[in-house]
């Protein structure tokens, strides 16, 4: 997990805390669906698995990963679309 406190800044955030698999990921995957090609999506989850599903999301999806980092039960997964 990047924990260097640099983050890309997003176009659109989606709050996917208190929900367990596959919610976040489905919560991901409409949101950048209504996104445009580079625009970068921040999705907030509590979720400790969503660390390696969102690696797992963009590894099939070909969306970038562009940083994950949690603070406290907060993981921040940063993705830019396709």
């Amino acid at each position: 997990m990047d924990t260097s406190g640099e983050f890309p800044s997003a176009d659109t955030e989606v709050d996917a805390s208190g929900l367990k698999c596959p919610l976040p990921i489905l919560r991901a995957k409409k949101a950048l669906a209504q996104m445009a090609s580079g625009q970068v999506l921040k999705v907030v989850t509590t979720d400790p698995h969503a660390e390696r599903d969102f690696q797992a999301f963009c590894a099939q999806t070909g969306n970038a990963l562009l940083a994950q980092a949690g603070r406290g039960d907060a993981i921040w997964h940063f993705l830019r679309r396709r």
